[in-house]
């Protein structure tokens, strides 16, 4: 049996657990090729010009397109608005399975291994109106660069938090749906990843599944009654696949709901007859590997679910409790008035203004603003709640980028001047911006086919880039 430098072992399990022709064909897949190129575009940011030639529909989303080739990305600056995201084909499979879910305006839903946010945003895009997102990350890095993608993405109704997911299990019976794309051994990655081929070993897997078990445990009693749980990995054993499935099934009582993708789509099966679960294989579909199930707590499963921890130095804590206190306290002084016209700046009423101990301006609607309360009081670390809207400097009160890049901005609150390509990249780079002479003084959107990239301060003579130093894009 040839095996292009995959471990032999791996190799020897994929054929016993897919048979001889399956085996062999999904092997010869990982050993070699290209893969796909695929991005999803951002409904909510649609641009005045294309973003590639050549584009085709990935089958399973109606936003995901494939590439003919893999262009320099970051030299679009359509990527650093937040207009597309590059994402693998196979992981927006997400999107297809809530649109299915029927879940109701207004839904609250967690994504517990979020970053750096690409199922995240998949999800939504596909969750009805007015739902509420709370994008988790354990590591502290990782957890930044969800930040910066979820501002990007736009949309207003999110709370990102970097945090162990135990945080969000003390909030108990909150979310209508729970996303669990779990860390794994990542033998989906094989093809286009050498660590996940030099690090894979079955000790592995069993590290990993044990850790999955652990961040469900932990995470669970925040799934309410009747909410659903989409479990995925990007790897092909079955232990870290349906066993975990039949584990969240015999230990936890979760309902295990069908899939039933159309068969043009080639998605393999389960290889358990007794679990439903969709898998993404290479030589099947153009992508990467992926394992994804759908689950449900029944109603009345808290009762029925003794193996949920209870909360532990929350005990007895209602975190979901609203108060008077759930919001941050407004700062006071000569700068209030000012922070009041910032309202302005937006397009939703129902936004309402907050400034931190920093002096750290954001706008949140209530329910946004309660989420981020009771979870700060469950011990979870918020980075970002609503949208970033300024902040205080001095008497001055300073635009930031996430309020040019969310869906909430009231394009009428500044004027705006479209950028050139090589223009918009400087402006990226955090070079100097040039602006034309008949642009207004004071703050201005910069814009590429559209979009808003950011803010410059024009003061006459020159412009302040004021595009975050963190998010700058390095020459290429």
């Amino acid at each position: 049996m040839e095996i292009k430098e995959l471990p032999e072992e791996f190799g020897r399990m994929i054929v016993a657990l897919f048979g001889e022709a399956e085996g062999q064909a999904l092997l010869a897949a990982l050993s070699g090729g290209a893969s796909p190129v695929s991005i999803r575009v951002n409904p909510m940011k649609p641009a005045g010009t294309p973003l590639y030639d050549g584009m085709k529909r990935v089958p399973w989303n109606d936003n995901g397109c494939y590439l003919p080739e893999r262009p320099q990305f970051t030299l679009n600056p359509l990527l650093h608005a937040g207009a597309f995201y590059v994402q693998e084909a196979a992981s927006m499979i997400h999107a297809w399975i809530v649109s299915g879910l029927g879940l109701k305006a207004g839904s609250k839903a967690v994504d517990l291994c979020a970053a750096p946010g690409g199922k995240t945003g998949a999800v939504i895009e596909a969750l009805p109106e007015d739902s509420l997102m709370v994008a988790n990350e354990f590591v502290g890095q990782r957890a930044n660069i969800l930040r910066e993608n979820m501002a990007k993405l736009g949309y207003p109704r999110v709370v990102v938090t970097n945090s162990a997911v135990e945080a969000i299990g003390r909030l108990g019976s909150t979310f209508d749906l729970m996303v669990a794309d779990v860390p794994c051994s990542g033998e989906g990655m094989m093809r286009k990843e050498d660590v996940a081929r030099s690090q894979w070993s079955p000790k592995l897997i069993r590290e990993c599944r044990d850790l999955q078990r652990s961040i469900l445990n932990d995470a669970l009693p925040a799934l309410r009654p009747g909410g659903y749980l989409i479990y995925s990995t990007c790897t092909f054993n079955k232990q870290e696949d349906e066993e975990n499935v039949r584990w969240l099934m015999e230990e936890h009582g979760l309902e295990n709901i069908p899939l039933d993708p159309p068969a043009e789509w080639n998605v393999a099966p389960s290889v358990d007859p007794a679990v439903s679960a969709m898998r993404f294989l290479p030589h099947r579909t153009a992508g990467e590997g992926l394992f994804v199930a759908l689950l449900r707590k029944p109603e009345g499963a808290e009762e029925a679910l003794p193996s949920l921890r209870p909360a532990k130095e929350a005990a007895g804590k209602d975190f979901r409790k609203k108060g008077k206190n759930t919001r941050e306290p407004e700062r006071k002084g000569a700068t209030v008035k000012d922070i009041r016209e910032a309202e302005k700046w937006l397009s939703d009423s129902r936004l309402k203004l907050s400034v931190d101990e920093k002096g750290n301006v954001s706008a949140m609607d209530t329910e946004t603003a309660d989420m981020g309360a009771c979870l700060r009081r469950a011990g979870a670390r918020v980075l970002s709640a609503g949208v970033e809207v300024a902040t205080v400097k001095g008497r001055d009160l300073v635009p930031s980028a996430p309020l040019a890049l969310t869906t909430a901005l009231a394009r009428d609150a500044f004027p705006s001047v479209e950028l050139g390509l090589d223009d918009a990249l400087d402006y990226l780079r955090h070079e100097a911006a040039r602006m034309p002479d008949d642009t207004p003084r004071g703050f201005v959107i910069v814009t590429f086919g559209g979009v808003p990239l950011g803010f410059v301060k024009n003061i006459g003579n020159r412009a302040n880039n004021l595009y975050p130093a963190e998010w700058r894009i390095r020459k290429l």
